[in-house]
């Protein structure tokens, strides 16, 4: 986990001190050592969080043979497999780290070696003798990349202001982004940012430079590599501890980050019980009894089987005091306040360890969210499983007592021209103009909405909704310099879970069925036979109605330059921020405007 800076000039030679600037926002990405090289019209810079090898032969820009020279930030997990197969075919090694993997696999077997990597990368391999770069992103988008093109530079690097300090394009906000943040609560679902000119490498592609000529590919199609359904579930156990346990490797501490779901707490229960181990710590937000929502109890089940259980309380005091720092961290605007939460509980883990496991992909991959069964329920009608189809639906509300499944089976069912009438309906927040100019130019229905089953839906997120969780959760660790992995997506167990039929996803209205089997002789009762749904949420309700916060609130809305009135209704936040009982949507509306009045006041 570290930091990568790459520019290339046109015409001139790049200044070493443009590098070491970018390299200066980045000091939290890898506060461990750093360089950079400059040859020309080439400048590339790196700072290290260091994680495997930590002795100066981990030291990057890397070099190969006087050929290639490398910047990566991310883990390849397999790397150890990988030198293996490498010194067979005559390489010779210097160092223990993955990123001497990279460069020799790079030599071996060309821009293809990415199919072998088992892992998390954003990484850069200029070659001085074709005078080329290979840019590459992982499957799935965990570790980020970001890039600027202007007539005379290209400019590549792990973090946002690191391109705006040296960039001498516009970088002004891009409404269109805006609108999708503000008015559908979607972040991180295109190549665009909320900056004019500054775009993301997507997940699974790479960029080919030469010649200042850009050329960028998709090399990983997630939908190509989903084979025929399957009915067997009996690899989860074994195919999850796998990358489990290649995910431990490191040569510095490694926690997990512990909700009380299902999810985290599997990946707790696996380390003990199948890899026997005890001593790890684990970090996590709780709250006080009060917040329906609080999981502590769920927690406190593993005080007996671990060590080091931290735990870390927010509340609305401590929101105000770090809202400024969590604004500067996260860079652009989140759609939710749970992001501060995962903010706190690396703050809590940051004098501890140096890599966290996360229980992020389960969700998307096994049905998790109550939405996604309607697009299971479409599957069942139009495969004529009728029995099966009425099961369900009468299931679902057994369990859940909502009709959110049975609004997301109809919405899917309805034309776009319906869906975006009642996506941007009743959004008498947004600033009428704003509204009218930008409501017509999402194109996340077709993107996200028109699921005709559960595996089209899963496909869909992992493609464009997952990746906004993957870039928070790089943003808050970073921040305190620390490395978040994520062992089920592991892109074996991602594709073999999606082949997984759709009635061992959900089964007897019970979301995560074939998973949650799985997982049953691991688990403590308590957490096994829950049937709720609890996301990692704050009692933000509480909160935003505390005098303290609408004094912060009143504050920023109302400042000398504020922009908010540029996208929302003032009256209607007035109104909203006045109310005696706030719903949780109301609470919504209320975070995205400070998110939106901080960003601006702290990057533009």
């Amino acid at each position: 986990m570290c930091g990568i800076s790459v520019v290339i000039n046109k015409k001139q030679k790049v200044d070493k001190d443009k590098i070491l600037k970018m390299m200066n926002f980045m000091n939290h990405r890898g506060p461990d050592d750093q360089d950079f090289w400059v040859d020309k019209n080439i400048g590339i810079g790196f700072v290290r969080l260091s994680i495997l090898d930590l002795s100066i032969d981990g030291r990057q820009p890397m070099f190969l043979n006087e050929r290639y020279v490398i910047v990566f930030n991310g883990e390849i997990y397999n790397y150890i497999e990988l030198k293996k197969e490498l010194r067979n075919n005559g390489y010779c090694f210097n160092s223990k780290t993955d990123t001497e993997v990279i460069l020799a696999a790079y030599d071996f077997w060309g821009k293809d070696c990415i199919n072998r990597f088992n892992g998390m990368w954003a990484f850069s391999i200029y070659d001085k003798l074709n005078k080329s770069f290979f840019i590459s992103r992982d499957r799935f988008g965990i570790k980020p990349l970001y890039y600027c093109f202007s007539d005379d530079t290209l400019i590549f690097s792990s973090d946002i202001p690191s391109i705006i300090a040296i960039s001498e394009s516009n970088h002004s906000v891009n409404n269109s982004i805006m609108y999708d943040y503000i008015a559908l609560s979607r972040t991180n679902h295109s190549n665009e940012t909320f900056y004019n000119n500054i775009f993301r490498l997507l997940p699974g592609h790479n960029a080919i430079i030469k010649n200042f000529n850009v050329e960028i590919e998709k090399w990983y199609k997630l939908e190509n590599n989903v084979k025929n359904t399957i009915d067997d579930s009996n690899r989860l156990v074994p195919t999850l501890n796998r990358a489990i346990n290649e995910q431990l490797r490191s040569d510095v501490p490694i926690g997990v980050c512990l909700s009380g779901g299902l999810d985290s707490s599997s990946i707790a229960s696996m380390m003990i019980e199948k890899n026997k181990l005890n001593d790890f710590h684990t970090f996590s937000a709780v709250y006080d009894n009060d917040f329906e929502k609080n999981e502590e109890k769920y927690i406190n089940l593993y005080r007996e089987n671990i060590k080091n259980m931290h735990f870390v309380r927010p509340n609305v005091d401590s929101l105000i005091a770090d809202f400024d720092d969590f604004v500067t961290a996260m860079v652009e605007p989140v759609s939710t306040s749970s992001v501060y939460a995962s903010f706190k509980v690396m703050e809590l883990a940051q004098n501890n360890c140096t890599v966290l496991l996360s229980g992020q992909g389960v969700d998307e991959m096994f049905g998790g969210y109550k939405y996604l069964f309607g697009p299971y329920l479409i599957e069942l009608m139009y495969s004529k499983k009728y029995y099966l189809f009425f099961k369900e639906w009468a299931k679902y509300y057994e369990i859940n007592r909502d009709l959110e499944a049975y609004k997301s089976f109809l919405f899917h069912l309805m034309s776009n021209n319906w869906k975006n009438l009642l996506i941007t309906k009743n959004k008498k927040y947004l600033n009428k103009d704003f509204n009218q100019s930008n409501k017509i130019s999402s194109n996340l229905i077709d993107e996200l909405y028109n699921s005709k089953s559960l595996l089209e839906s899963s496909i869909k997120h992992f493609e464009h909704k997952f990746e906004h969780m993957l870039i928070w959760a790089d943003k808050t660790g970073m921040w305190f310099s620390l490395e978040t992995r994520f062992p089920y997506l592991d892109h074996r167990f991602v594709e073999y879970s999606l082949s997984l039929s759709s009635d061992l996803k959900i089964k007897n209205g019970i979301p995560k069925y074939a998973f949650k089997e799985s997982m049953k002789k691991y688990l403590p009762e308590k957490i096994y036979s829950r049937t709720d749904k609890v996301g990692f949420e704050t009692p933000q309700q509480n909160w935003f109605k505390n005098n303290k916060f609408k004094e912060m609130f009143n504050d920023t809305i109302y400042s000398k330059n504020s922009i908010v009135s540029d996208y929302f209704d003032i009256n209607e936040l007035n109104r909203i921020i006045n109310k005696k009982e706030m719903t949780y949507n109301d609470t919504q509306v209320l975070w995205k405007a400070i998110s939106v009045a901080k960003w601006h006041e702290k990057f533009n």
